[in-house]
């Protein structure tokens, strides 16, 4: 079964992705607002002195988890990720013009969006993304990546 349409369903109405990092054997987790290209490689913007951020630059294996349902009794719909994360070097205008849509900021001169001050491009890169589709499998995880 293809599973991309789950996938993108997923990825196109949700913002908010948790981000678990892990440093010394101390696990952390941060929600971030995310952006994703058309291989599935998910970006976002962080300030450098952020302890997620830190932890990635010196632990770049990390997990994550998005989730579309938001309300009781509703079915369970979301993405498992694991991978590594990285600081991305330059500005990504294409990706901060879809962060600035996904987080409805209509009305924003898209060249403020280019100025980060002090936050800096991270960029996950899936080895392994399970779907969760509560509608079709139930509580199965299918295997997209």
């Amino acid at each position: 079964m293809d599973l991309k349409p789950y996938v993108l369903e997923i990825l196109d109405n949700t913002y908010l992705m948790s981000l678990g990092t892990v440093l010394d054997n101390k696990p952390w987790v941060s929600d971030v607002v995310y952006v994703f290209d058309d291989k599935f490689n998910i970006y976002w913007l962080s300030k450098i002195d952020t302890r997620h951020s830190k932890n990635i630059s010196l632990n770049p294996i990390v997990s994550a988890s998005i989730t579309l349902s938001t309300n009781q009794g509703e079915d369970n719909k979301g993405l498992q990720i694991e991978g590594k994360a990285y600081k991305v070097n330059g500005l990504l205008p294409e990706m901060a013009i879809k962060h600035l849509f996904k987080r409805k900021k209509v009305g924003v001169d898209l060249k403020d969006i280019l100025k980060i001050r002090d936050e800096r491009w991270y960029k996950l890169i899936p080895e392994s993304i399970e779907v969760i589709y509560e509608p079709l499998f139930g509580f199965e995880r299918r295997k997209f990546k």
